[in-house]
């Protein structure tokens, strides 16, 4: 049975936490919670984000809340190499593909995910095994008013670009820090979106993903 960790009641509660799991390899994180490691995450995909949840006591569940619901603060764990370079974009929230229309970004999914975040390092060098990977030292994180103005400025020209029914248009290569891109189980898992002449299409479900480089800033700005 997986021992369940009860929500961290404060943000102190939960920086001792990430203290106590700091430098634990993901296989030892695993015994602990009496957890099985997959052997790699091809078919594991966000096995290693589920397993901190669980470490730390994350308790938003699938809901559209940060994932420590009482402090507002969503967890993120960010791969990195032996050089401190995170080793790909980050997954932040699902696009709004419908009732979108006058959306703020201060109202957006996009904008209570980023405000606080709880990021979490993992040595994830391709070469080390999925066990062996070690846990670094969480911080916590708020975007300062100049990686505020970014984030905002990528979120509204996307969301113009859907809301113009350009959804087809749209690929990674958009937005400074904030890039979409398909975020679908499989290409069946269809959803309804304006269509280029004002009718509904159907298209797969996007997601928000914040761009390597702007990672590599917050590490920077964290850590020197």
């Amino acid at each position: 049975m997986i021992n369940k960790v009860k929500a961290p009641q404060n943000i102190e509660e939960l920086a001792e936490r990430c203290h106590q799991i700091s430098g634990l390899t993901l296989g030892e994180l695993a015994h602990r919670m009496n957890i099985l490691a997959p052997k790699d995450l091809k078919k594991s995909k966000g096995w290693v984000g589920q397993l901190l949840e669980l470490a730390l006591g994350a308790n938003a569940g699938t809901k559209a809340e940060p994932d420590f619901v009482q402090l507002g603060i969503e967890l993120k764990t960010l791969p990195i190499n032996h050089m401190l370079q995170p080793l790909e974009t980050t997954y932040v929230t699902t696009v709004p593909m419908q009732k979108h229309t006058g959306l703020q970004f201060e109202q957006s999914n996009l904008f209570k995910k980023l405000n606080h975040i709880l990021w979490v390092p993992i040595q994830a060098d391709r070469n080390i095994d999925l066990a062996n990977r070690t846990i670094g030292r969480g911080f916590l994180w708020q975007p300062n008013s100049e990686q505020l103005r970014l984030i905002k400025q990528d979120f509204e020209d996307l969301m113009e670009m859907i809301s113009l029914g350009k959804i087809n248009e749209v690929n990674a290569a958009f937005g400074e820090v904030l890039q979409i891109r398909p975020k679908a189980a499989n290409n069946k898992a269809l959803t309804d979106v304006v269509g280029p002449d004002g009718t509904i299409i159907q298209a797969l479900p996007r997601g928000f993903y914040l761009r390597t480089q702007f990672t590599a800033d917050i590490l920077k700005q964290s850590f020197g």
